[in-house]
């Protein structure tokens, strides 16, 4: 799951990180770190640091646990982790292969209701760890992908630039346009541009966090398990409050109101059991036994 992060850190804020690398042949990938943050104007200063001893889980759980600053690491095959309270979390877009390439409206409830095909321009505005904009972009569809959190946009540029030096995975990658900021401040910026420079977004795609006892039917204990990728994310993020939620879905909906080809929509995915974002009762739903996506059309 994705997650918008409201306010969190003032912009100008710099995040130190404590980068960890496991071999001195790594010194090729660690600039091109630095070139990724100083290329999208990152908030951020790795301090690096040579691992030598064998990296298991036990090991990791101790980098995580002992250090005041966020740990990344790049291991042995170039990716980047993210190591916080015991969690070692990273995109993994690899693994969701055989998912991306049978993407279709039948296996998943995403397309169904999003209706996205080649050539769509879609904002997944809470892009998180990137599973759903793949999903998106395997349509064909160009996907612009807005993450606040600093960290969590590096490891996203970071796997990107892995993924984009694997032959079947190249096409995908130039789908993706990562951008660090927040949803409402990008929300603003094209609503002061004339309509024809927005006039072809067809979606913009919502997964906010909500509280951790949203996942699950509160009498029958049935529903979604939070994963280590969401419990790593509620250690960076908190819910919108009310207000918050509403001026989101409002300026999402302003958004795609522009567009003058097609009817826009903006999808919501919550657990099954979760409320409604707003409280505002969608056009249409999807779901299953653990998730759900609300669709507002406009």
């Amino acid at each position: 799951m994705s997650a918008w992060h409201p306010e969190l850190k003032e912009a100008t804020a710099l995040l130190h990180c404590q980068l960890c690398y496991v071999s001195e042949s790594q010194q090729a990938q660690i600039e091109c770190l630095q070139m990724l943050i100083t290329e999208h104007e990152l908030p951020i200063v790795l301090n690096t640091e040579l691992i030598s001893d064998k990296l298991n889980q036990k090991r990791r759980q101790q980098l995580s646990q002992l250090s005041s600053e966020p740990i990344l690491l790049l291991d042995d095959k170039d990716r980047l982790s993210w190591l916080s309270n015991g969690l070692s979390v990273s995109q993994e877009w690899d693994k969701l292969q055989r998912r991306v390439v049978s993407a279709g409206r039948k296996s998943e409830l995403l397309l169904q209701a999003a209706k996205v095909s080649a050539g769509s321009h879609v904002i997944d505005a809470t892009a998180g760890f990137g599973h759903d904009s793949l999903i998106l972009a395997s349509t064909g569809a160009q996907v612009t992908m807005l993450e606040q959190q600093p960290l969590m946009a590096l490891l996203l540029l970071a796997e990107q630039q892995r993924m984009s030096a694997l032959p079947n995975w190249q096409k995908l990658m130039t789908r993706l346009n990562i951008i660090n900021i927040d949803a409402m401040s990008y929300f603003a910026t094209l609503q002061a541009k004339s309509i024809n420079a927005t006039k072809d977004i067809e979606v913009i795609y919502l997964d906010p966090m909500f509280p951790e006892g949203s996942y699950q039917d509160s009498k029958t204990g049935k529903g979604a398990k939070v994963g280590k990728h969401m419990q790593a994310l509620h250690q960076l993020a908190r819910p919108p409050s009310a207000d918050e939620e509403r001026q989101l879905l409002q300026s999402a909906q302003a958004v795609v109101s522009r567009n003058i080809q097609k009817q826009g929509r903006v999808v919501v995915k919550r657990p099954q059991f979760a409320p409604l974002l707003a409280q505002q009762q969608p056009s249409e739903s999807w779901h299953n036994e653990a998730v759900r996506f609300d669709g507002y059309f406009v």
